[in-house]
């Protein structure tokens, strides 16, 4: 993936993409943070892809009362936006850490930019993705394969999507996922789509800069 600094014809410099394997979600909690407290107006946008062990993710507006059942997968509270989930392998996390001033962006327009993204990702395959109104993220006949949770500090963003690709979908069940009582799940194996998390990062990253970097 692109590690260097490289313009377009708009006099954006295009992000850096970095796959990076599992991760643990505290940890990648932290950097994250770190990465947007230290940036400047010149720093490159970035945009990390990562897998994460088993963990339920509570945001900012999450209730506990969401977490339908105990278990053993451990609950960590999380600044983003949005309300609980759940990450685990065969699970892709894009974690976008753009300067939304730069691209002109707001947090709405971020959020139907990123949408979007998927959207045009599935069609490339053949499957209608679908948005539904108060419940960001992206749906496939009704159910949900894409999930969108973020934050936003000092005019950049951090966080981002989790797309749902090859993955024991059992422990959304012990959620209400994003707050909603009985949303159902899908991800991309389900749709026929046969990839692993390494190639629809690989994938995916030529979306994400046509959407918001041409």
């Amino acid at each position: 993936m692109r590690q260097e600094r490289v313009e377009n014809i708009t006099g954006l410099a295009i992000p850096n993409f970095h796959w990076l394997g599992l991760c643990d979600y505290q940890d990648m909690h932290v950097k994250m943070q770190a990465f947007t407290d230290s940036r400047t107006i010149e720093s490159i946008d970035e945009v990390w892809f990562v897998e994460h062990p088993s963990v339920f993710t509570l945001g900012r507006n999450g209730s506990k009362q969401n977490i339908l059942v105990e278990s053993e997968i451990p609950v960590v509270q999380s600044n983003r936006g949005g309300d609980v989930t759940y990450h685990g392998p065969g699970q892709l996390v894009v974690y976008c850490l753009l300067d939304l001033n730069r691209l002109r962006l707001g947090v709405k327009s971020l959020v139907w930019g990123l949408e979007e993204v998927f959207i045009q990702y599935l069609s490339n395959y053949d499957v209608i993705g679908q948005r539904i109104e108060k419940a960001p993220g992206v749906y496939v006949e009704g159910r949900k394969v894409a999930s969108l949770g973020l934050r936003v500090r000092k005019g950049c963003s951090f966080h981002g999507m989790a797309i749902n690709v090859d993955m024991d979908l059992n422990p959304f069940s012990k959620i209400n996922p994003c707050g909603l009582q009985g949303m159902k799940v899908a991800q991309l194996s389900d749709l026929g789509i046969q990839r692993n998390c390494d190639q629809v990062a690989s994938e995916l990253s030529e979306f994400i800069l046509q959407q918001f970097y041409q």
